[in-house]
């Protein structure tokens, strides 16, 4: 596995220029093979795009996008593409709402929503017999979460969880302040509040107006929608730090130190975290970016490289 930080140019190590960047490098998306199942609720259908291989012994490749992300997202394009390259099966699990298609249930999805996880993963065990998981951001805090809970007991034979807000309570005076609002603040809400706003309880309390930032939606949407008292309720037991120690099977934990969603300080060390966890903190990357210069042209390859190179550390 290459446990060298990506080749970043001087000019891209600022966190927001490099994941900025990356978007702007996203190749054309392969050729995905859309299923509509259910999701853990029975109330509503999601999206899960497959890219499939010829040998039918190959192992599957599932991720977990971040939050509004899609099979569409750079990361998530990058990476099948790399799957499809080796020969492997990959599929983009979509959460509710996500990827094209109109949640009918009467949840959303979220940092914690493990059992939503767990019933993805389920759902693909019974198709494939070596499983593999990805999660990106958002998507990365619920794995990995649901890797603490579920110990020796998790479905894949192995994860790696990328760009994570392991620290939600952290992560939340980052997102909310300076820059980071600034770029992304308005690009979220834009894609959440219309779908919030077709659950009917939420059609007229959520407006512009009162909700200018992530943490006022997750107050006035994400939190009372999920049993949880507000933002900081829902950040303190969701975040998938402390549930860290319980990871059993082999996990890849990757988080650049410059990444503008997340204190360097809130990172996770040696203690935080049980034997069974990779920790990879390269100085550069962003949230999700890890731009690399390869013979003086810019890619995204060293993140699905660096992602699949530990899978085949933990094949069968």
């Amino acid at each position: 596995m290459n446990t060298r930080s990506p080749n970043t140019p001087y000019w891209l190590r600022n966190g927001h220029a490099d994941t900025l960047f990356a978007k702007l490098l996203q190749g054309k998306a392969p050729d995905y093979r859309r299923e509509l199942l259910p999701d853990s609720t029975g109330k509503t259908q999601v999206a899960y795009d497959f890219v499939d291989s010829a040998d039918p012994d190959a192992p599957l490749v599932v991720l977990f996008h971040g939050l509004e992300g899609s099979s569409e997202s750079h990361y998530a394009v990058e990476l099948m593409k790399a799957v499809q390259q080796r020969g492997w099966n990959g599929v983009v699990a979509h959460f509710r709402s996500c990827g094209g298609i109109e949640n009918t249930a009467p949840v959303f999805y979220h940092l914690g929503d493990t059992p939503e996880i767990a019933f993805m993963l389920n759902t693909l065990a019974r198709r494939y017999s070596t499983i593999y998981a990805v999660g990106v951001s958002l998507g990365g805090n619920a794995l990995a979460k649901y890797l603490g809970e579920q110990g020796s007991n998790a479905v894949p034979r192995a994860s790696a969880v990328v760009s994570a807000p392991v620290d939600a309570v952290a992560a939340g005076t980052r997102f909310d302040q300076g820059m980071t609002r600034l770029i992304y603040t308005r690009y979220f809400l834009n894609s959440l509040l219309p779908k919030a706003r077709a659950i009917p309880r939420f059609q007229t309390a959520l407006s512009r107006q009162n909700c200018k930032t992530l943490g006022d939606f997750d107050d006035r949407f994400t939190a009372p929608l999920h049993g949880f008292a507000d933002r900081h309720d829902y950040y303190r037991r969701n975040s998938c730090k402390p549930f860290l120690k319980g990871v059993d099977t082999p996990l890849l934990l990757l988080n650049a130190v410059n990444d503008p969603f997340l204190p360097p300080e809130a990172l996770p060390t040696g203690r935080d975290v049980s034997s069974a966890v990779t920790l990879l903190q390269p100085a550069y990357g962003g949230h999700v970016g890890f731009v690399s210069r390869d013979r003086g042209r810019l890619n995204l390859q060293w993140l699905p490289q660096t992602v699949l190179d530990y899978f085949k550390q933990h094949q069968p």
